[in-house]
């Protein structure tokens, strides 16, 4: 199956000038183009950009997404690098969600807060005081 790019762009949510510069940065291989010079993508760079997404989302800077997509390209000597990788990918990701689950917390807390503050009409109500929270320290 072959997608024009914005087919791509509107399966992954990426613009085509974002489908572009990945492009031009190396990060997807030399998309196949038709004979009138379009552009033609496959399934393995729909799988490609997902793969890009999910790691860029993770926060992984895109010099180091490109490193492990050459990697790839370098075939089957590289394994352990991406195993490696994926691992630390993996740790990150983990330590990230810890703290946005720690912070989702503390808004949690500030929305039952401010809630009962609208119903009593006033921060200084005595049921609006009587509220405590204590945002955990972090875990270093």
């Amino acid at each position: 199956m072959q997608y024009s790019i914005g087919d791509i762009s509107r399966k992954t949510g990426l613009t085509v000038s974002t489908l572009r510069y990945y492009e031009k940065l190396g990060l997807l291989s030399a998309v196949p183009r038709s004979r009138g010079n379009i552009r033609q993508y496959g399934p393995q760079e729909l799988d490609r950009l997902r793969l890009l997404e999910c790691l860029k989302n993770t926060g992984m800077p895109l010099k180091d997404i490109r490193t492990f997509f050459a990697w790839c390209d370098q075939g089957d000597s590289t394994l352990n690098q991406r195993y490696q990788m994926f691992l630390e990918r993996k740790a990150e990701t983990e330590r990230q969600i810890a703290l946005l689950q720690k912070e989702l917390a503390h808004i949690e807390f500030k929305c039952e807060y401010y809630h009962r503050a609208l119903q009593c009409g006033s921060t200084d109500a005595p049921e609006v005081q009587q509220m405590h929270y204590t945002v955990p320290e972090s875990a270093d």
